[in-house]
Parts: C-alpha cells; sequence; structure tokens
C-alpha cells in the first residue's frame, strides 16, 4: 500500500521544499495539501469536527503555489490538493493552475475535489450554499472542455467557454468519462456524492477512513452501474491517523494508498511524526 501525507502548511510551519525533499527520501507517495482562503472572523458556521476551528484553518498556503515548490525539488513525489474548493475559485483561471502543475511536474498531480464546510468562506466568493454542488459539478465539466485536446465550448448553468486554445494539457489521457489528472472526490458516503464520483471522477476520498466495509459496496454497485471499470475505481482514505490493524483492513479491502495525517508544526514535531510512520512505508 502506498503512503502519502496530509498536512496544513502555514506561515509557521515546517515549509513545502523542507518536507517535499524529506518525504521523497524516505519514500512516501505523495502529498496532499488543504485548501481555505481565508476564515471569515464572524462565524456561525460550526467547526465539523466540533470545538474551536484550529489555528491552522485561518493561515494555510495556498495549495498550487506550495505544491509548486514541492514539485520542483523532487521527481517521484506526488502532488495533491486535499481538497480544492471548486467552487470558490473561477473554473478557466483554475483549469490553467492544474494544467500547468500537472504538466510541469511530470503527471504528478492529483485533484483533489470537495464541496466545503464553511458557510461565510464560500459566501464571501458568492457561492450559494444550496447549489455548489452542483456548481462544483458545472465548473469540473468547463474545466474538462478547456482539457480536451480540439478547442471544445462549453455551456452550463453557472458559467461557459468558447472553444479555445488552451495550453498545456492535463498529462494523463482521458479515460471514461473523466478528463485531465486523476480526480478524486471527498465527502460523506451517501448516493448524491457516489453519483458524481461515476460521473466525472476516478475515486473517492473518505475522511478518516470509517465505515468503508458498509459503503464500499453501494459506491462499488453505483460505479457498476455508470458503466465504469470496476477495476479503475479509486479509494484513497484520507487524514488517517494510522495503526497496523487499520492499514490492514484497508488493503483487505482493496484498497492501494492511504493518506496520513501529518501534525501542522515546526520541521522538528514534524520529521518526529514521519519517523513514526516510517514503518508503515517500509513495510509496503
Amino acid at each position: 500500500m502506498r503512503i502519502a501525507v496530509t498536512i496544513f502548511l502555514t506561515d509557521e510551519t515546517i515549509t513545502p521544499v523542507r518536507l517535499a525533499r524529506e518525504l521523497e527520501q524516505r519514500g512516501f507517495a505523495g502529498l496532499y495539501l488543504p485548501e481555505h482562503t481565508h476564515i471569515p472572523v464572524e462565524r456561525t458556521t460550526p467547526y465539523p469536527a466540533g470545538g474551536e476551528l484550529p489555528r491552522e484553518y485561518g493561515r494555510t498556503l495556498d495549495p498550487f503555489v506550495a505544491l509548486g515548490q514541492a514539485a520542483a525539488v523532487t521527481e517521484r513525489l506526488g502532488v495533491a490538493t486535499g481538497i480544492t474548493l471548486a467552487a470558490q475559485h473561477d473554473p478557466i483561471d483554475l483549469a490553467k493552475q492544474i494544467a500547468t502543475l500537472d504538466h510541469l511536474s511530470g503527471g504528478r498531480f492529483t485533484l483533489g475535489l470537495g464541496f466545503g464546510w464553511n458557510v461565510e468562506e464560500a459566501a464571501d466568493h458568492g457561492v450559494q450554499w444550496r447549489t455548489r454542488r452542483e456548481l462544483v459539478r458545472d465548473r469540473m465539466g468547463l474545466m474538462r472542455a478547456l482539457w480536451t485536446e480540439e478547442p471544445t465550448a462549453y455551456e452550463g448553468e453557472f458559467g461557459s467557454v468558447r472553444a479555445s486554445f488552451a495550453y498545456p494539457k492535463p498529462v494523463q489521457k482521458p479515460r471514461g468519462p473523466v478528463v485531465g489528472p486523476r480526480t478524486l472526490i471527498g465527502g460523506a458516503a451517501g448516493p448524491r456524492l457516489f453519483a458524481h464520483l461515476c460521473e466525472y471522477a476516478d475515486g473517492w476520498l473518505p475522511i478518516g477512513g470509517r465505515g468503508l466495509s458498509e459503503s464500499l459496496p453501494a459506491l462499488r454497485s453505483a460505479w457498476a452501474d455508470a458503466g465504469r471499470d470496476p477495476a479503475a475505481l479509486q479509494v484513497v482514505p484520507y487524514a488517517v491517523l494510522p495503526t497496523p490493524g487499520k492499514l490492514a483492513h484497508f488493503a483487505e479491502l482493496g484498497i492501494e494508498e492511504t493518506v496520513v495525517q501529518l501534525p501542522p508544526a515546526g520541521e522538528a514535531e514534524v520529521l518526529r511524526a514521519l519517523d513514526a510512520y516510517q514503518p508503515f512505508v517500509d513495510a509496503r
């Protein structure tokens, strides 16, 4: 099983360059970075994990800039978002950022997509909360048009683009309905999420990986009903605090990659965490 990591990189933590070099040297598979553009002070949306919102949420680095640094100082390390809040981006600009990072990294980029949890943050971007999932779907359709080899127009509910010359293109070739880099969607299990996965993604980023024994059969059934190749479905448990038993259970379910959580800390603490995770990497 491949072991990747996720971390809230901030202006107070280990740097992307130092971390990326260390990860590649140690044999980790990838680096996934979250995204928050800002955290409004006057916020009524509760923190999903409960309690006070941790300090790092308001200090996150831009993931694309940080991942660009990580890609530039490595050769094999995967670079990924976990997750990109696509509803909060102009899709034409985002398509260019994604394609550029994928091109410059030699096809190492994974687009982790999410719908968000912070109503106030999204509202400052002009996002209507009740339609954010449909907005993300629409923006993915627009970006797919820009990533297609031939100039392709797109007319959607929330946006449109003329048939255009738009380079570079993502490295990975289209597979089924998916155009662009490897694409995974985060979110809670359910028919609505699984429909999105089957329509425009390569797989699922379930946070923590709980309940997979119960949810995977439903996802695999929906995947097959959509005409997708069963062997192509990717499920990547995300932000996991690993134990040997947990990773063995994931392996029994056919999972080939897990993303483990690093502390949002300075170099010394992060390296200690990597030391603790190293046996899982070495056991692959």
